[in-house]
């Protein structure tokens, strides 16, 4: 057996050895995996939510029919006789391509010595851990697109388009000012922490454009949270909701504002001016038919023993699509980060 030549398989980087996990077991369940993922979801649970699971296709077309109008009643004569007419409404109707085009995993490969020696807290850490990954990136994509809101856009003369340009969003300290993300100076109103006027007038802007009083919003940053809670006005118990007591976050929601719920996540976009000197963060008031996020497959779990490395490949992976349905629906604020 002196002669006996053997050669490796392959060579696996970032392997869970018993260095890396060596206190847990590497069990691991589906459910868990999908408790986490509804657990850490914040703006999934905001927006329309469409249940593609089980059906063929990467588009989902969604009618956006024209809204007509009232019209009064005319009169004309036939025949010597009067009567009265409609007038007929034809409209040339259009349509939303939802693209079911993000797909997204979390994986991990578990050495066997792992799977002998290790406790049963490995299951729970990976679980959460994949489970709050996948919600991050769902509310992540969600959240981009208030980029694409209108709602009180005062035009695009004030922005700088291409990426992160937010050229139809306004500055959180008035709600009016044009964001500009060529501007650098920070004396002017191109961005404020919000305040109180600002906040009504944002929800003017979806009033003047019928879009209904219930199902809308509020997402802030965190830094705006704090600004938040330094506002008596909105330390009342017409913000917390609760008399005599503090309000405890929970799934990001913080109080309510003028009726509309309040909702932290640190999943507002951050970026930098065009010249990377300040950066911002983003934050918006929508309704939930604003936007849409298409389902085709929940989260899912799946493992493979993998004989040539000794270990079991585990796998949680999503597919799904988001789209803005109504962009006249939101309307985008941008605040220092």
């Amino acid at each position: 057996m002196a002669n006996e030549a053997t050669t490796a398989f392959g060579t696996a980087n970032g392997v869970v050895d018993t260095t890396a996990a060596g206190v847990f077991i590497p069990e691991i369940w589906s459910d868990d995996v999908i408790a986490a993922y509804k657990s850490n979801l914040v703006m999934a649970n905001l927006v329309s939510k469409i249940n593609h699971k089980g059906k063929k296709g990467d588009t989902i077309h969604i009618p956006k029919p024209t809204r007509g109008t009232a019209n009064a009643i005319s009169s004309g004569t036939t025949e010597g006789s009067t009567h009265r007419t409609v007038q007929i409404q034809a409209n040339l109707e259009a349509e939303v391509q939802v693209l079911i085009n993000k797909h997204y995993e979390y994986s991990r490969l578990i050495e066997d010595i792992v799977e002998v020696q290790a406790l049963n807290s490995l299951r729970r850490f990976y679980t959460n851990d994949a489970g709050y990954a996948l919600a991050k990136q769902v509310d992540t994509n969600i959240i981009e697109l208030l980029e694409t809101t209108t709602a009180g856009s005062l035009g695009t003369t004030g922005g700088t388009a291409g990426a992160d340009a937010w050229e139809n969003a306004v500055s959180g300290a008035d709600g009016s000012t044009v964001f500009d993300n060529a501007s650098d100076t920070t004396a002017d109103a191109n961005s404020g922490d919000l305040t109180d006027a600002a906040i009504r007038l944002m929800i003017q802007y979806l009033d003047d454009v019928d879009v209904p009083m219930d199902q809308r919003v509020m997402v802030i940053p965190p830094v705006q949270r704090k600004v938040l809670m330094g506002l008596s006005r909105f330390t009342e118990q017409a913000f917390t909701g609760e008399a005599g007591s503090n309000n405890i976050i929970r799934s990001g929601k913080m109080g309510d504002i003028y009726g509309m719920p309040v909702y932290v996540t640190t999943n507002c976009p951050s970026f930098q001016t065009a010249t990377a000197t300040k950066t911002y963060r983003a934050g918006g008031i929508f309704h939930k038919d604003a936007f849409v996020f298409a389902e085709q497959m929940g989260v899912r779990s799946q493992t493979q023993y993998k004989q040539e490395y000794l270990s079991t490949l585990y796998t949680a992976d999503t597919l799904y699509g988001v789209k803005e349905i109504r962009p006249d629906a939101g309307v985008a604020f941008i605040v220092p980060a």
